[in-house]
């Protein structure tokens, strides 16, 4: 570990081998920070906080405060950050209630400056969270999704995987796998067919996607109606089971189509 003299780290932290703590760092009791981690001047580390290897927390930012939730009794809970992972310029991830025990941010994922992640969300491998999104509690968010900047994300709302919202929306209720959304109210615009080529979908794989969402979407038929429809006419595919999942298992209902 490499330290100074400017900064506070707590005797009981375990700090990992080839740390980097910059000056006027906090790191609180039960705190554990893994090999090779970055820690930016005047970046607060609180108690319960569990980041990875090869992280980098810039300067500013506070993990595993308390959460901001009235119904917070002061319980022991976690905010775990993946290896890999990037957070940048004043970033606030609180720490889980008995709820969920804890606020989880995947591997290899980048949370630009002033995003705030609340109590007991799961944000999955390699995403990214543009500036200043606001992610409310008990919040889910897939693999490899991108919420654009200044977005904000009401509570118990799920993302799925892939997808792509942009700048400035108002998620109120969940966006299944592998769609753009936009517009207001939040709505479906496509499936993310760029992000989707990025990560080396098929064009036919693709293409059964948007023959999915195309039933679901534009078929005019109810939720059910429209699943049912999916299940007959779509192949069989891990890709199409998510999408039935994912919306099977909404409770807070799923953004509109196009008008």
């Amino acid at each position: 570990m490499k330290n100074n003299s400017l900064s506070y780290i707590h005797p009981n932290a375990k700090i990992g081998e080839n740390v980097v703590i910059e000056p006027f760092v906090s790191i609180y009791d039960d705190v554990e920070i893994g090999d090779g981690t970055w820690i930016g001047a005047n970046a607060v580390i609180m108690s319960g906080a569990r980041i990875g290897k090869n992280c980098k927390v810039h300067p500013g930012a506070v993990i595993s405060n308390i959460p901001q939730d009235l119904k917070f009794e002061g319980e022991d809970s976690l905010a775990i950050v993946g290896d890999n992972t990037i957070i940048r310029e004043c970033v606030t991830i609180n720490r889980g209630t008995k709820y969920a025990d804890k606020t989880q941010i995947g591997k290899n994922c980048l949370i630009m400056a002033y995003v705030h992640i609340a109590h007991d969300c799961f944000i999955g491998d390699n995403c990214i969270l543009s500036n200043s999104v606001q992610v409310a509690g008990h919040v889910e968010i897939g693999y490899h999704a991108i919420v654009s900047g200044n977005s904000a994300v009401h509570q118990f709302s799920k993302i799925g995987s892939h997808v792509m919202v942009s700048g400035g929306s108002l998620v109120r209720k969940d966006v299944p796998p592998f769609v753009t959304a936009a517009r207001e109210p939040l709505s479906y615009v496509g499936v993310n067919s760029i992000g989707l080529e990025r990560r080396g979908f098929t064009k036919a794989r693709i293409n059964a996607i948007q023959d999915t969402y195309r039933i679901i979407f534009q078929s005019g038929l109810n939720t059910t109606k429209a699943l049912n429809l999916v299940k007959e006419q779509i192949p069989e595919s891990p890709d199409r089971e998510e999408i039935i999942k994912f919306i099977q298992n909404s409770d807070r209902g799923i953004m509109k189509g196009i008008q």
